[in-house]
């Protein structure tokens, strides 16, 4: 299923996805020469999924996502200012979350993203408290949970899904399936041949999507929206995509099989919607160059910014540690 957007909006998710792209690649460039620590996941292939989700979150009205450690490209593109991502990959305190969360705890509640989580299958029961309010409160809101093809396994996710369904919570379960859950294929981990198959067993909807086309998500998840905003309860989407890299920034992928990486980047997502836009006019070769370059010199601009911010003060690690209510300072000296 693919639909044909405007060029705004199709503008708009390339130059995300080249964004995204650009700031995964400089990430590890990063990571190599010693500038980010830790550890990071990269979602290179996969930037189809966070584009076409982003248009269907509207953090005005109130919705809120929630995602795994792979979680850069969903945060980009939801809105996430790229100075404040790039500022938390080096634990810097003008990061988003000042520093002290780094490649897998991103948050920006301006654009609706509650969170990245590092516990696989941890953002679920997060979503269903947010859609829960949203639900009490009568906004129309909605809460995007979006995991890997591994959660399914943990019992996080089928207690998160069984309480979706039962109260029939606005929510959109979001697989991102690139068909490894960590370093081990799909398919020696489930007894069933698709993520969406599982939904039978909750009485909720689903549906699979080829998630190397924006276009073709797209659709899908604006019905699973608003089938959630009208009161129908949760639908499980399925995009079925893949991550060039490994794992984890030290993982060389070498348990995948001959050829499948090449046979997959040859439908690169972003080459997919690029192609498709300059066969109906929307961009010339030129302007794509020009758009892909514009892209790199912002991420390039904004590393070496933030490689000059200051680091956060030793004493700001006690800080944001309670949230403020009454007299907080009574409460700490009573614990």
């Amino acid at each position: 299923m693919s639909t044909c957007l405007g060029a705004a909006v199709r503008h708009k998710m390339l130059a995300n996805m080249l964004l995204v792209r650009h700031t995964e690649e400089r990430i590890q460039e990063l990571f190599l020469e010693n500038v980010i620590r830790g550890t990071t996941h990269l979602c290179i292939g996969q930037e189809a999924v966070s584009v076409a989700m982003a248009e269907v979150v509207d953090a005005a009205r109130g919705d809120t996502v929630t995602c795994t450690y792979r979680g850069h490209g969903h945060a980009l593109a939801l809105g996430m200012p790229l100075d404040s991502l790039m500022a938390e990959m080096m634990g810097k305190a003008s990061g988003c979350s000042k520093g002290k969360g780094g490649s897998m705890h991103l948050a920006d509640l301006e654009v609706g993203l509650l969170g990245t989580f590092a516990v696989v299958g941890a953002g679920l029961p997060v979503t269903n408290g947010a859609a829960l309010t949203a639900q009490l409160r009568g906004t129309g809101a909605i809460s995007i949970s979006i995991f890997g093809d591994g959660t399914p396994n943990i019992g996080a996710w089928h207690e998160a899904v069984n309480l979706a369904a039962v109260w029939k919570l606005p929510v959109v379960f979001l697989c991102e399936n690139n068909r490894y859950g960590e370093y081990t294929p799909y398919d020696d981990t489930a007894p069933v041949p698709n993520v969406s198959d599982r939904a039978a067993a909750y009485g909720i909807p689903s549906a699979i999507v080829d998630g190397q086309d924006a276009e073709a998500v797209y659709p899908v998840l604006l019905e699973a929206a608003e089938k959630a905003r009208a009161g129908e309860g949760p639908t499980l989407v399925e995009a079925l995509t893949y991550r060039y890299r490994g794992h984890s920034r030290s993982d060389p992928a070498t348990y995948r099989p001959e050829g499948e990486l090449e046979r997959w980047m040859e439908r690169d997502p972003i080459d997919i919607l690029a192609q498709r836009m300059q066969a109906d006019g929307q961009l010339t070769a030129a302007a794509f160059e020009s758009l892909r370059d514009q892209q790199k010199a912002e991420v390039q601009r904004v590393t070496e910014w933030a490689m000059n911010e200051p680091w956060p003060a030793l004493e700001e690690t006690l800080e944001d540690i309670w949230a403020p209510s009454g007299d907080s300072a009574a409460q700490r000296e009573g614990a």
